[in-house]
């Protein structure tokens, strides 16, 4: 199995293979590649149907000379202490940031969101975030605002009155349940449009179709996600 960075003609390949509606798996099987590799590539550089062979060529080319360039920094210290691959830890930051991103998250809310669940304490100050991260302190302040409106991190003071950010096992759970609380208040506002444009008016009809469909929906993510949060918040022996 060949080994080192893909070579451009394995970009183009895999271009093609996605064109053609190949899975990954496929994919890394005509290049003699992990999976695990071909999957990564695409979903760093603009996921199955945005990727460009050339484009993440070059990508690639800069984030190298970036890091030759970079002086070592604190988290590739921490990582190598747990026997982990400090490029390995990055290119996987990167590979979660693209996927959030792709499922509608921001860009700088995504990298800061990565950055706090890969960490392992799941708990950072502003000043480690901008560290890490190097950006502004202003963007992590507008990231966190964002990720906590939606429920994806919560923030307390440490011993030293520092604010930290944190995520842990419960934040998804509370973040569905923003999303829930969202839908129905969607679906609500749906359902005054009723009385609004009139009761049985096509207008009316389509509104209330919205109201039930969406009802249907939040009452579904709660009742599932009550029911993960059970079972994953029960220790084996009880």
């Amino acid at each position: 199995m060949p080994g080192g960075r893909l070579t451009q003609q394995e970009r183009q390949q895999i271009a093609l293979g996605l064109a053609d509606g190949l899975a990954y798996a496929e994919i890394a099987r005509r290049l003699d590649r992990p999976t695990s590799t071909v999957t990564r590539e695409v979903m760093r550089n603009g996921g199955p149907t945005a990727y460009r062979a050339d484009l993440a060529h070059r990508a690639t080319e800069r984030r190298a000379h970036r890091r030759k360039q970079a002086a070592p920094r604190g988290p590739a210290v921490s990582e190598q202490a747990h026997g982990r691959d400090p490029e390995a830890v990055r290119e996987y930051e990167e590979v979660f940031t693209t996927v959030l991103m792709a499922s509608g998250t921001p860009k700088m809310m995504a990298r800061v969101l990565a950055c706090l669940c890969i960490s392992d304490t799941g708990s950072l100050t502003a000043a480690e975030l901008v560290q890490r991260l190097q950006v502004s302190p202003a963007s992590i302040s507008k990231a966190v605002a964002f990720l906590e409106s939606q429920g994806l991190i919560r923030r307390e003071r440490d011993e030293r009155r520092r604010e930290r950010y944190i995520v842990d096992n419960d934040v998804w759970y509370q973040s569905m349940m923003a999303s829930v609380h969202g839908t129905r208040s969607i679906a609500e506002t749906a359902r005054q449009g009723v009385g609004v444009l009139g009761r049985g008016t096509p207008a009316a009809e389509r509104l209330e179709n919205v109201a039930r469909f969406l009802d249907f929906i939040s009452e579904s993510m709660e009742r599932a996600a009550d029911q993960v949060r059970e079972v994953l918040h029960t220790s084996p022996g009880s």
